[in-house]
């Protein structure tokens, strides 16, 4: 192959036909792919780095289709990597970065060929991972792989073979964490540092998400594609199936667990820092503190908190999700960030320093609000309604002839719906039994699910002139339409076809808006993205608490034992737990101020101290005894009389 057609081809690498020439080439012999790393060394010595750039083209071509397992091929694979390791740790006023870029783009394409067993990956990926802020090009060797493996994610969302090679260890994992915060207290704290021109140049770049960052949202996406959007095969029911389904969401439910766990604490610190810098600004005496702090809000949405937090906020509430492990882990974590959230959100609303250190702090980091404090990050801004800005159903402008339409709209909790119809709604309606019996148009409503449903009112015609009844009933209606409930469904039907003279306008169907509330409500700002995201903690923590007070599922067992333990026989039974796990009566109740065997010829009386009333209780006020125990014989005369004979146990209740 030509070097110089390749080093113009590499130099214009937006026009490079990569994939292509991929396409054509056939694995390489191993005296061909040394005599490549001879021409990349002499080019080395003599700094010819138009060579250069062209044999790095070249060995990304050739690691996706050399097969390095005999001697000679592995001893030409780390020649080749040698060379690629001097290359990238070379000063950057030498090579150019350009090259190095090149360079990068090498070695991480081969990946699988330079580094062959999983242990030398990970060393690798460790060796970017920890040094790369201090070597420019291991950070851009860095950013190109994490990179990549993030692409391969986003393309294998929904599970494959190969998602274990894309999925880095947890250790590696925690790494690429520890970048990402670094990374995002750094953005937070420049919004307090810079200079001005500095600040504006700055809010022109975000947000723009790193590659750490990247990988950790490909990541997190993939475990929660996979967790919600799992669909269990209906066409195989066996236990076996659903036994497997099971273990499945079991495990990627641990996967996210321990992700979760990760990215709200990076999410704690980063709050933390937020919290510090934006109480810094609002104590500051510079002149653009209004400008930083409205500014510091955009910088928050370009870190882990906006590109991660959000996401997982709202996949934590899906159904799959709702269990009682990750509630139980993650609950204190929620409840920190709850409160960082919030107390930042009113710090941003009010701009004044809310928190100082002669303000006492009421149990640990929860403090008690006086009267005379702001109430809540909340107050005074607008929580826009779920569907406030209402569902728009219409129909072709202008309709044809023999259309129809039919469309539910159904908003769920709503108590009932507000309908507002476009001035422009207008058809042509005739209804002749002799002459035209099915020529008419028309628009019917229904109370519900389907026409089936109760009929609400019918519309039709127009005010132009046109069909031999202009309108039908009172016209389309001027004002809001009520309908009770929270389903109408809309039924419109253009029977035959329409008169040849007959306008567009006279024709045009019809538009109308459907919302739970009877006034329209501007959503079209919403809220801070602070006070969002401490809303959205708030609902989830809310959440998991529901969780957390229910406990656990109940089983089958359980259901089917339901009257049993209903039974307040056996809930004045003690229990004990043995030492297998088991739950059995105790052999030994606890101590009892009553007497354990009562005599029948003897009258039985109360210890003194057991009638004595518990403290603190009102005269006259009215205390629970402890049951009586009646003497077998009253007990005999009772059965006697009552005719309910003495029930019969079992042992094991004895």
């Amino acid at each position: 192959m030509c070097i110089h057609q390749l080093n113009l081809l590499a130099a214009s690498s937006s026009s490079f036909p990569l994939g292509a020439l991929m396409g054509k080439q056939h694995p390489i012999e191993a005296r061909h792919f040394s005599s490549i790393c001879d021409i990349m060394e002499k080019a080395m010595v003599n700094r010819d780095t138009c060579i250069i750039r062209c044999i790095l083209v070249v060995f990304q071509v050739v690691f996706r289709f050399f097969n390095p397992q005999s001697e000679q091929n592995r001893e030409s694979v780390r020649r080749s990597g040698l060379l690629l390791w001097q290359l990238l740790m070379a000063p950057v006023d030498q090579i150019g970065p350009e090259i190095q870029g090149e360079v990068c783009l090498a070695i991480s394409s081969g990946l699988n060929t330079l580094y062959q067993g999983e242990s030398e990956l990970s060393s690798l990926l460790r060796l970017v991972l920890t040094e790369g802020e201090r070597n420019s090009g291991l950070s851009q060797l860095r950013d190109v792989i994490l990179t990549n493996l993030a692409d391969q994610l986003q393309k294998n969302r929904f599970g494959s073979d190969e998602d274990d090679h894309y999925r880095l260890s947890d250790e590696l994992l925690h790494c690429i964490l520890k970048t990402v915060v670094r990374e995002s207290c750094l953005l937070i704290t420049k919004c307090q540092t810079v200079a001005r021109d500095d600040f504006q140049k700055l809010l022109s770049t975000v947000p723009v998400a790193s590659s750490s960052l990247r990988y950790l949202m490909a990541v997190q996406n993939h475990l929660l594609s996979n967790t919600v959007l799992i669909r269990p095969d209906d066409n195989d029911d066996s236990d076996s199936s659903l036994q497997g389904e099971t273990m499945k969401v079991q495990e990627l439910q641990t996967s996210i667990l321990s992700l979760a766990t990760k990215i709200l604490m990076g999410c704690d610190e980063v709050l933390e820092t937020l919290q510090q810098v934006t109480a810094t600004l609002i104590n500051s005496d510079i002149t653009d503190r209004e400008t930083r702090l409205k500014g510091l809000e955009q910088m928050t949405k370009a870190t882990m908190l906006g590109h991660l937090l959000p996401v997982l906020l709202t996949s934590l509430m899906h159904p799959n999700l709702q269990t009682l492990n990750l509630a139980d882990a993650l609950m204190p974590q929620l409840v920190q960030l709850v409160l960082y959230t919030s107390q930042t959100a009113l710090l941003l609303k009010t701009q004044s320093p809310l928190f100082t250190d002669s303000i006492p702090l009421v149990g640990g980091p929860f403090r008690i609000l006086d009267e005379r404090e702001e109430p809540g990050f909340l107050t005074g801004l607008k929580i826009p309604a779920p569907w406030a800005a209402g569902k728009t159903v219409e129909t072709v402008h202008p309709v044809r002839d023999n259309y129809k339409f039919k469309e539910t709209v159904h908003i769920p909790g709503a108590r009932c719906l507000y309908l507002r119809f476009d001035s422009r709604c207008s058809s042509q309606y005739d209804y002749d039994k002799v002459t035209n019996p099915f020529y008419h148009c028309k628009l019917v409503m229904y109370a519900g699910p389907n026409t089936n449903s109760r009929k609400v009112t019918e519309y039709g015609g127009n005010t132009l002139g046109y069909g031999s009844r202009s309108v039908l009933g009172t016209g389309w209606p001027k004002d809001l339409v009520k309908v009770e409930g929270d389903t109408v469904t809309f039924s419109f039907e253009m029977r035959s076809g329409r008169e040849h003279n007959t306008p567009d306008k006279a024709m045009w169907g019809f538009s109308c808006t459907v919302r739970a509330q009877e006034s329209s409500e501007d959503v079209s700002g919403g809220l801070p993205f602070l006070a969002d995201l401490a809303l959205g903690l708030s609902v989830l923590a809310c959440s998991m608490l529901r969780i957390l007070y229910n406990g656990p599922e109940v089983t089958r067992e359980e259901d089917a034992c339901h009257d049993l333990l209903c039974s307040k026989l056996l809930q004045r039974c003690q229990w004990q737990v043995e030492a297998n796990g088991a739950i059995s009566p105790a052999l030994t109740p606890s101590p009892s101020p009553l007497p354990l065997t009562i005599e029948e010829d003897r009258e039985f009386t109360y210890p003194s101290d057991v009638l004595i009333p518990p403290p603190g209780l009102m005269p006259g006020a009215y205390f629970d005894l402890p049951r009586i125990r009646l003497p077998p014989g009253i007990m005999s005369r009772l059965r006697e009389v009552s005719g309910r004979g003495r029930p019969q146990f079992r042992p094991s209740i004895k």
